[in-house]
């Protein structure tokens, strides 16, 4: 589901470049992270109640697929894009724009899961469990009576 229009900006910080003057690619997975959890705050999810379920996400695998330089001074804008799969795993992807939200910089990928903090195993339909903490599912790419 994309959520046309919803950007999350971040600005670039002096300790995200590295040697050569652009941004360092684990910062790029910093900012998708912090604009994920931007949204499901903004979603309404309550971590203390996740904590209380004992569940958390996690990420199984994270990609970068590198299209122009961010360098120090530049805001990022993130968009992102949830697919719920109806298993146990869900499919992240996120859209990093630079410049004046026109020069796509990057987009990181991810599959994550909620994890059952008791069994250490993934939940069975982890879009249930978020679609009931969340006041606005919809920010996280889940309606209120979807499947996904």
């Amino acid at each position: 589901m994309i959520l046309s229009g919803v950007r999350i900006p971040i600005a670039v910080r002096l300790d995200d470049l590295d040697t050569n003057g652009h941004v360092r690619g684990a910062a790029y997975v910093l900012y998708a992270d912090n604009a994920r959890w931007k949204l499901v705050q903004a979603a309404g999810v309550d971590i203390d109640e996740l904590r209380e379920r004992a569940v958390g996400p996690v990420n199984l695998r994270t990609t970068i697929d590198f299209h122009a330089e961010l360098r120090m001074y530049d805001t990022v804008e993130v968009e992102t894009e949830w697919y719920w799969s109806g298993g146990r795993t869900t499919r992240v992807v996120q859209r990093l724009w630079s410049g004046d939200g026109d020069v796509l910089a990057a987009v990181v990928e991810s599959v994550s899961g909620l994890l059952d903090l008791t069994t250490r195993r993934l939940v069975a339909d982890p879009g249930s469990v978020w679609r009931a903490l969340a006041t606005r599912p919809e920010l996280l790419g889940l309606s209120s009576g979807d499947g996904g």
